[in-house]
């Protein structure tokens, strides 16, 4: 029964390190001005913006595990991965060769303003992955829509879920329409 866990967990983790070299991807299409740009009418949305935020959402989850304890609110908004390309590509291959392996508690979002005596929720690894994985997947649509109104030209299914690209390749092309 354990190895399907590992195996599922080993998945998780390469989805969420292929979401990271996507991202990657991205980064070497585009220079600092437009990452940092906000198209008219969507401030304060920026490619930079949306990518610091999963980034640091990927780190407090690997500071977490030292201690079995992840606080996603506890993020430090490193402004220069949000500014800087080459910043946030260092990020990237940092996060790519970090090792997994633990259970952990997380915070509840935002618990700050309860009156909970333990703000922590037992999880596993495998859901913060999963959660992950979404988490960078909606970032990945804003970033998407942002890279577009400026013009920039990103790849169709770029912050598509992979059941939504599943379910639009089992389409005719007149389903489709």
């Amino acid at each position: 029964m354990q190895a399907p866990v590992v195996q599922s967990q080993e998945h998780l983790i390469e989805v969420n390190i292929a979401w990271l070299r996507q991202a990657e991807a991205l980064l070497d299409r585009m220079d600092d001005a437009i990452y940092t740009a906000s198209p008219r009418g969507l401030a304060p949305h920026k490619a930079g913006g949306h990518l610091r935020h999963i980034l640091e959402f990927y780190e407090c989850f690997l500071a977490g595990l030292d201690g079995g304890r992840i606080d996603y609110d506890e993020r430090k908004r490193n402004l220069s991965v949000e500014t800087c390309r080459e910043a946030a590509q260092e990020r990237i291959r940092w996060l790519i060769h970090q090792r997994i392996d633990s259970l952990v508690s997380v915070r509840l979002e935002d618990s700050a303003g309860c009156r909970i005596a333990d703000p922590f929720l037992v999880s596993s690894v495998g859901r913060e992955l999963q959660l992950l994985s979404s988490h960078t997947i909606h970032h990945f649509a804003l970033m998407g829509m942002t890279l577009r109104a400026l013009g920039v030209p990103v790849d169709p299914d770029f912050g598509m879920a992979p059941s939504t690209l599943r379910f639009l390749a089992s389409q005719t092309p007149a389903e489709a329409a």
